[in-house]
């Protein structure tokens, strides 16, 4: 089984469960039968019924604010991303297949997606998923009314597949407001409103099934899990609790065959509410940034260490000048607290600090030779080169890798010729960088057999190899002085 994404790409199939009616002798016989045990069944007093929960009055007022978003994206920006051939560079059959996609491409037209999401502003700002609107050349928003307009993406972020969209309208919209994920209870009821298979306005109940679930899709997956009904269309719908407000965004499903088998995963409203703002506010998100490497803590790295467990991580370098280097964090070090909140893995220290911003202080609780120290430190900024490289080529597209510039420490450190490269800052735990051998600290020379300066340029091949469908790419990689080649997979 695996998680798939709820937007439809694809024709929608309605498939009616017909029910099977009684006939003949037997049945006529049988219906004499219960209807006479009926009559001799006595008849149950009106105040005893326990009413079963209703959300009818919680839909009828959430429901105007839930809208159903429809994509366009036109066949010549497909065609960047045509299959990749199975015959050899210069190979005659290499140019034939070539064509051949093309023209099926052609033939295929433009390329349609479903989805949903809801308005948070009467002002017209549509909340989704990033990965609905991604691509789009014509995004149409529907509302309840059954009126289609028009909308234009405000922000996106990858990393926590959420985008903004504006819509314009001469009256004042109605919309919803976030709620506190944070004291979603597992056991909780949700009700889940969307646009499944294409059909708007659906709406689902169950409860929270869990909290936390991390999907390896991103340093920040935090997501909670559901088992109200959510399938294909469903993708950046609002998941409300009994005061509707919206706790969540219907965001994956785990499924074996691409339908709803009761396994749902909502991007929490705390997460998203904080990107949302931002998106709002500037068009893009700014995350802390702390300039150090980091891996997770094992049971025997604790014991080497003296932990008594296996919480916290553990700090592989300093990024020199960054602000846990000023604030005197070391190498070796291995951080368990941040502001008081427990640290248990790297997602844990990622997902914190990227709630804190620039200029932000905040307390780290280390342990350090065998004891536990607390260090002060002002938040930084991540650096653009390098947030430019996340977008890029590792957290949209799951590849789990984080690239810097090379620095002059660096490059004195490394002993490099020159500064030229990107440095792997981050590794994602379980993701396609770390399975194929990538470690944080190496230095990416080249990407597919081009150099690359910089961690643009690197960002750049590997985008372009996944827009090429490649299952792999070789990266020309530096480390521990040694030169040698990696195969980075993408598929």
């Amino acid at each position: 089984m695996k998680a798939k994404r709820l937007s439809i790409k694809h024709s929608v199939v309605a498939v009616l469960l017909a029910s099977t009616i009684l006939s003949g002798g037997g049945g006529y016989l049988a219906a004499r039968a219960l209807a006479a045990n009926d009559a001799a069944l006595p008849a149950t007093p009106v105040e005893q019924l326990v009413a079963k929960p209703s959300f009818a009055d919680l839909v009828e007022k959430v429901k105007p604010a839930v809208v159903n978003i429809a994509t366009t994206e036109k066949a010549t920006r497909q065609a960047q991303r045509l299959p990749q051939s199975p015959f050899p560079p210069g190979s005659p059959f290499e140019e034939f297949f070539r064509q051949f996609s093309e023209q099926q491409q052609r033939k295929s037209g433009p390329q349609h997606a479903l989805g949903s999401g809801f308005i948070i502003d009467p002002a017209g700002y549509v909340v989704t998923n990033n990965h609905v609107v991604d691509g789009a050349d014509k995004i149409v928003v529907t509302l309840e009314d059954g009126r289609e307009l028009p909308a234009t993406v405000k922000g996106r972020d990858a990393k926590t597949d959420l985008a903004l969209l504006k819509i314009e309208n001469k009256t004042p919209l109605p919309y919803v407001a976030f709620g506190d994920s944070d004291h979603a209870r597992i056991g909780d009821w949700v009700v889940a409103v969307g646009n499944p298979f294409g059909l708007g306005g659906s709406v689902s109940a169950g409860i929270v099934s869990a909290r936390g679930r991390n999907l390896n899709n991103g340093p920040y997956d935090n997501f909670l899990q559901i088992d109200a009904p959510i399938n294909p269309g469903n993708s950046g719908g609002p998941l409300f609790d009994q005061s509707g407000r919206v706790i969540g965004i219907a965001t994956a499903i785990y499924t074996p065959n691409g339908g709803n088998v009761g396994i749902g995963f909502a991007v929490p409203s705390n997460l998203a509410g904080s990107v949302i703002a931002q998106l709002k506010a500037s068009g893009k998100v700014e995350r802390g940034w702390l300039g150090v490497t980091m891996q997770p803590m094992t049971e025997a790295l604790a014991k080497a260490v003296g932990r008594k467990d296996s919480n916290g991580v553990l700090v592989n370098d300093v990024q020199a000048d960054g602000p846990a280097a000023k604030a005197g964090l070391k190498q070796g070090d291995v951080v368990i607290a941040l502001n008081g909140g427990t640290i248990r893995d790297p997602r844990d220290l990622a997902t914190q600090v990227a709630g804190l911003k620039a200029g932000d202080r905040a307390k780290l609780q280390v342990w350090r030779d065998g004891r536990e120290t607390s260090l002060s430190l002002t938040v930084g900024s991540q650096p653009a080169e390098q947030s430019a490289a996340l977008d890029e080529a590792g957290k949209e597209e799951r590849v789990g890798l984080a690239l810097a510039p090379v620095t002059p420490e660096l490059r004195a450190r490394l002993g490099l010729d020159d500064g030229k490269g990107a440095v792997v800052t981050e590794v994602a735990p379980d993701s396609k960088a770390e399975d194929s051998g990538v470690r944080p600290g190496d230095v990416i020379l080249g990407v597919a057999g081009h150099a690359v300066t910089n961690p643009a340029e690197a960002a750049q091949e590997i985008q372009a190899a996944r827009k090429q469908h490649k299952e792999a790419v070789t990266l020309l990689v530096r480390r521990d002085g040694t030169t040698y080649y990696l195969a980075l997979q993408l598929a």
